[in-house]
């Protein structure tokens, strides 16, 4: 769940929302059909599209290993298991999307007060602005509607990407202002 609502940039509502019959496999990866979402009530939709990663963190085999090993084969694709390891019915809660957040942040040793639903969203989009992708394509990917709403988003990933001070290497000694 983490890996796809990562890669796919979605709200905790649109993660959730997920049915198996929204999915669609593809030589490059998932095609997610996000049916409606908080910018979308009309229920038009989109298309994300998730490639195959390219370690072995790949939000691909994790949701192809999640539905094979669960047996979904429609319905909700996040659903909530219990202590037994069996199958709940019924979607999770985008509430839940942020407490399973929170609990894996804790797991590492960071502070979960400094993560939230909106984690995988806006870490997506950091990351993918730090290593020089479009704000076109990230909005592509996210839903966002405007670059002001996307540099909400944006954690200071921008801050080394064609910095000013880092584009300076050796050569020659800077000029000296002194003329004494």
């Amino acid at each position: 769940m983490l890996l796809n609502g990562f890669a796919g940039g979605f709200r905790r509502s649109e993660l959730v929302g997920i049915d198996r019959g929204d999915i669609e496999t593809v030589r490059q990866g998932i095609v997610v059909h996000i049916r409606r979402s908080k910018t979308d009530q009309e229920g038009v939709g989109r298309r994300v599209g998730i490639p195959h990663g390219r370690t072995r963190w790949c939000p691909v085999t994790a949701l192809n290993d999640w539905l094979e090993r669960s047996g979904i084969e429609d319905g909700p694709v996040f659903r909530r298991v219990d202590r037994h390891g069996r199958l709940i019915d019924g979607r999770l809660s985008g509430a839940v999307v942020s407490l399973v957040i929170k609990a894996r942040v804790a797991a590492v040793g960071l502070d979960p007060d400094e993560y939230s639903g909106h984690s995988l969203r806006a870490g997506l989009a950091t990351s993918a602005a730090a290593s020089g992708v479009s704000s076109w394509k990230i909005r592509q990917q996210t839903g966002h509607a405007s670059d002001a709403m996307l540099a909400r988003y944006i954690r200071d990933g921008e801050m080394f990407v064609d910095n000013a001070a880092g584009a300076l290497g050796p050569g020659p000694k800077p000029v000296s202002y002194d003329h004494g």
